[in-house]
């Protein structure tokens, strides 16, 4: 039977160093996960000093997919933590051996949730945050607590290997199983345009609304058939607009787009 760390996908946003990538690849296959995606990274993760640092994981170095922006390495994932290195307003973090267990639960198709690491020199930003449905920190000493990436992954795949190694899994029962983190996207980017049209909101402060909205549904969790409804709902919305004002521009409903997370 494939190990459940075999649905864990290890997200990396904009590395800037071979060196920690290569270390990352190293743990990694150490605790036995085996899914790396790199988001716009500043450094070649195939250079020598990468595989150096990986030893005998060079595979996983080949195997890292390459990506430009957070929601297409996110794509095809239905759960994602994402690791906090400063405070967030939006949310109270999780403890890693609290939270990492949702990742490997039993019954998950291979890469198909994702833990999220941010910039060396600056952690995740609130955009890119806002794509998660969970915050974790790892503890540390208040004098100095900012931890290097390749030692964060480190705590992180150690902590996913424990959870498998010294408890028995308990399953979280959902109605459904939750929708794509695309798809959610594409929701998103949906409602956005029609409470433009609609004047519910502005276009200066459009963006913190949006972010309300996405912990909201993140939380929530919807399933794919539940997201379909929803925007069944935002196309009739639209058509019943159009229906009482025929002269209005009609709402275009967006595809779900890919946008440089900065």
């Amino acid at each position: 039977m494939p190990s459940p760390l075999n649905s864990v996908r290890i997200l990396l946003v904009e590395p800037a160093g071979a060196r920690n990538i290569g270390s990352v690849a190293r743990v990694m296959k150490n605790m036995g996960l085996l899914h790396l995606t790199l988001v716009n990274p500043q450094c070649d993760h195939l250079e020598e000093e990468a595989q150096h640092m990986a030893v005998h994981a060079k595979e996983v170095l080949e195997a890292a997919q390459v990506v430009q922006t957070l929601p297409e390495g996110l794509t095809g994932c239905y759960r994602a933590i994402a690791t906090l290195g400063r405070p967030y307003a939006a949310t109270i973090p999780e403890h890693p051996r609290n939270a990492l267990p949702w990742l490997v639960e039993t019954d998950l198709e291979p890469n198909t949730t994702a833990l999220v690491f941010g910039p060396e020199d600056r952690g995740l930003s609130n955009d890119e945050l806002s794509h998660a449905h969970r915050f974790i920190t790892i503890p540390a000493n208040p004098i100095y607590p900012s931890l290097n990436l390749a030692q964060a992954v480190a705590i992180c795949c150690y902590e996913l290997h424990e959870a498998l190694r010294t408890q028995d899994l308990e399953l979280i029962t959902h109605n459904s199983s939750p929708a794509p983190i695309n798809k959610l996207e594409g929701f998103y980017q949906h409602l956005e345009s029609l409470l433009l049209h609609i004047g519910y909101l502005q276009p200066h402060t459009a963006s913190s609304r949006m972010k309300k909205f996405r912990r909201l549904f993140n939380r929530a969790m919807p399933s794919s058939d539940e997201v379909t409804m929803l925007r069944g709902i935002l196309s009739q919305m639209q058509w019943a607009s159009r229906a009482r004002s025929p002269d209005s521009e009609n709402i275009s409903v967006p595809e779900p787009k890919s946008k440089k997370n900065s």
